[in-house]
């Protein structure tokens, strides 16, 4: 069992940073999971952001993303974060964390856990 708390998000400006941060707690070792970040924005389908592998050797982005986002993690404190620099007002939507064993991926359904959301707003 697997479960994956968020915190981080809220409401800035353009051009503002914010850095969100994901908690995975499992039965497993942390270590075996891959992570990524997934947002919706508002009447939009579910996108992916980002992705880290379970050893942080690869990572992965979404061309809107790259350059301005990282993604990381500390597999001592089985988190992984994402930073968010150079905010822009399409990257308002609710923001997901989401972990598979494995791999990385860019398609949601391949992972079989996820966080509970949090909101991101940016505004001009």
């Amino acid at each position: 069992q697997v479960q994956l708390l968020q915190s981080g998000g809220g409401s800035v400006q353009v051009g503002d940073s914010l850095r969100l941060s994901c908690v995975v707690d499992s039965t497993l070792p942390f270590g075996r999971y891959s992570v990524g970040w997934f947002r919706r924005a508002p009447g939009k389908e579910r996108e992916f952001v980002a992705a880290i592998s379970n050893l942080a050797l690869t990572q992965d982005y979404t061309d809107s993303v790259k350059d301005r986002f990282i993604i990381s993690r500390d597999n001592a404190k089985n988190t992984v974060y994402l930073q968010m620099n150079t905010l822009k007002p399409e990257d308002t939507a609710v923001y997901y964390c989401a972990a598979k064993v494995g791999g990385i991926s860019r398609s949601g359904s391949d992972f079989g856990a996820w966080g509970q959301g949090t909101q991101v707003t940016v505004s001009s």
